[in-house]
Parts: C-alpha cells; structure tokens; sequence
C-alpha cells in the first residue's frame, strides 16, 4: 500500500521551520503537551465549536486516499482505536461538524475499515473501498482555511542508573510528598537543580547532557539508554507547578537567534556551543517534570499505545477521540551532503493523543515514533496541511454525492 512521494529539497542551513507546541505536561498517559519552546501556535480564533469544525466533502472533490505507508501499521492504530471505544458507552455521541454517530456506530465502522485492510489492498483499491462505505469530512482549519501539521517523537538519550563524572544530569523521579499545583513542594527549577528536594526524591538515572533531559521534559517521554544495551523507558509523571517559560522565546528576544530560524536543532546548536549560558537559558523556564518508568510503547491520552507516522494529535474539544482520518502534507527526511528533502505525506491517521498547546480546527500534531528520522520530523515540522475524517455513512445510504463542496486546498508548503 505504498504511494509515491515527491520531493522538494533545499539546504538544512537555509530551513527555518519553527518546532512549535511540544512542552510535556502532568499527566500519566504519555504525551501531554502543554507549551511550545517558541509559544503556542494558536489557531487565529477559530472556532473550536465541533459544529462547525467540519466540512461535509463531495465524493468528487474528495482526496484520492492514496496511503503511502504500511497497512499492518494502520491495522494496529485502528485496533488501539477500538480498545479505548469498547470501554466508552455505545450511546455517546460523537459529532463531526454536520455528522453525529455513535460510540457503537463509531466501533462497527473502525471494524469495517480493518476488514477492508486483511487482504492488504493496493492504495488504489483501498481509496475506491473507502469512498464506497464511508463519509469524508473536512476540518476547516483556522480562520485563513489553513492547518498547520508539527510533529513529535520519542528521543533516546545516554544515561547511566548511577551518577558519574561523565553522567550528571539527574533524571528525576516524583519526590514522595509530591502534592499536584503546590509549588512549595518542590520549588523552581533553579531550587530544584540547586538540591531544594533533597531526599524526598530520587534520580531514575542520570544523563550525560543536561540538554537532552531538557528537551526529553518538552517531548513528554523517552528512552534512556543505559550501559550494556540496557534500555528504560520513562514518561512524564508530574510537574512542579511552576507555568512554562520559552527560552526559545528568550532568545529571540535577546538577538541570540532570528525568528525566522528557529527551530528545534538551532535552539539545540545555540546551547551546545554556548556551554557558558546554558545554565541560564534552561533556567529562564521554572517548570520542571518529574518522570516514572514506563512499560511498552508510547502511550497516548487515550491510554492506548501510540503508533509511528499513524498516530496523531488534536484538540479533543474539535475532534473526536479515537477518529478515523487521512492527512496529506509534507515532512523532512535527511538527504546525503547534509541537505533536507521535504516529501509528500499523504495517510491515513487515527485520533490518539491530545496537548494543552494543539488547539483548534488548524492543528495537528504527528507522532513519528523513534530515531532520527523521527527526530528530524519533530525538530523541523510546521507545515501546511489538509485533515479529512473518515465517518461510517448513515444507514442505508448508498449514495456516494455529497452536500457540500470542499474548499480550495491550501498549497502544501511551510506554514507561517
């Protein structure tokens, strides 16, 4: 079920896509994501009215559906899909803009999506399958008509189970007495690192960059890898109660680094080549995430296992949990000679996660798993993009026109 991409490449010096939205959260559940390392990238005003956040699309106008990945991927996302679903009320209403179904109808048309997948159909006959049985609606994004699509991943970092010379930058475990929104429990980030905590909180391992850890506290989760190829994986578990603060944001505003290129990698560059101001910078933020073992994969806020390039992540106030979608925009892949080709993405995807910063019908966050593919996907998404969801029909519609017509796609580009 592979389609083919297209690719547009241009010098990684010259990209200047900003990460936006992915600062981890309190939750137990994975990835929550409260804050962005520039800002939250907000959705111009738009609605976030399910009512209206959806376009009812004519059957000519649809998107061709033409998945480029793999069809045991989908086939799981939709079976974590369904796991969450049969532990909700088969009489909740789901509503996508003019369509409302039900948990249950909801449940029969994920079922039906797999059975259509078991003989692993070419993209083509997939898309015909998909128009015969099902609905498309469209997100109408923000109020320009745009969505603007980022990504997330869980990154790997060295990290020791005792403290060394070389291994000091503690991973910290929730201290025992911790009490959820009470600052004086644990203090700022500076009081913290300064050893305000003292006993009441022990390490779970010990990193040999402080940066890393940093940037694990923005992605929400990640994979310590310890001496002997041992690995532990780890989740954000609790937050000190302090509000975030951007030291992207910091920087800009002190000269250190122009708007238009910021992103993950330069912020990182910054602070590996300015090891002298690194304490300062990581300290303009005062929250700070304690973090628990976790077990598996990845878990959305669903509960459920995410899965790479499949699973994603709205406003629950928009979209509803556990949908079915098919996204078409674009992502970087690494090139030899040390350039980034942008390809064409186009999918389909199931609703599985949420983030305090991922907010409104223009938002859409993309969970791509681990390595450095994934990597750079987290570190340079922020791009256009266009968001159909997937609905079972009404009963006893067979009639493949449609109401209304989709607006004008946006060109796939960088979003502003």
């Amino acid at each position: 079920m592979f389609g083919h991409a297209s690719m547009r490449t241009r010098e990684t010096t010259l990209t200047a896509r900003m990460k936006v939205a992915l600062a981890c959260g309190v939750g137990v559940l994975g990835f929550t994501l409260l804050a962005g390392i520039v800002g939250v990238l907000h959705s111009d005003g738009a609605s976030a009215d399910r009512a209206r956040s959806h376009v009812l699309v004519r059957a000519a106008s649809a998107p061709p559906f033409l998945d480029d990945a793999d069809a045991r991927s989908l086939r799981e996302a939709i079976g974590q899909s369904l796991l969450w679903l049969e532990r909700q009320s088969g009489r909740q209403r789901l509503t996508f803009g003019p369509r409302v179904v039900t948990v249950a109808e909801q449940r029969q048309g994920l079922r039906r999506m797999q059975e259509l997948l078991e003989d692993d159909p070419s993209a083509g006959v997939l898309a015909a399958r998909v128009n015969a049985e099902f609905d498309v609606l469209k997100s109408v994004g923000r109020e320009d008509g745009t969505m603007v699509v980022t990504g997330y991943h869980e990154p790997v970092i060295d990290a020791s189970d005792v403290p060394t010379a070389e291994y000091r930058a503690p991973i910290q475990g929730v201290p025992h007495d911790f009490v959820m929104g009470n600052r004086s429990c644990c203090g700022s980030r500076t009081e913290i690192e300064q050893g305000s905590l003292g006993s009441r909180a022990r390490p779970i391992a010990w990193a040999r960059n402080p940066i890393d850890v940093f940037f694990m506290e923005i992605e929400g989760s990640g994979t310590l890898r310890l001496p002997g190829n041992r690995e532990l994986r780890v989740g954000s578990a609790a937050q000190n109660g302090y509000p975030y603060r951007s030291i992207g944001g910091l920087l800009i505003r002190e000269g250190r680094i122009a708007r238009e290129a910021m992103t993950m990698r330069a912020l990182r560059q910054w602070l590996t080549e300015h090891p002298e101001e690194q304490q300062r910078v990581l300290r303009h933020n005062e929250s700070y995430i304690f973090f628990a073992l976790r077990h598996g994969t990845p878990v959305g806020s669903l509960g459920v296992p995410l899965t790479p390039g499949r699973s994603i992540a709205t406003d629950p106030r928009v979209f509803p949990r556990s949908a079915l979608a098919f996204l078409r925009t674009t992502r970087p892949r690494e090139m030899s000679g040390g350039q980034i080709a942008w390809s064409l993405v186009s999918r389909f995807v199931v609703n599985q996660d949420s983030g305090g910063a991922i907010r409104g019908p223009g938002r859409v966050d993309v969970f791509w798993g681990r390595g450095r593919d994934a990597e750079l996907a987290a570190s340079d998404m922020k791009e256009h993009g266009e968001l159909y969801f997937v609905v079972p029909k009404p009963k006893g519609d067979t009639n493949v026109a449609r109401e209304v017509s989709s607006p004008v796609s946006a060109p796939l580009v960088s979003a502003p």
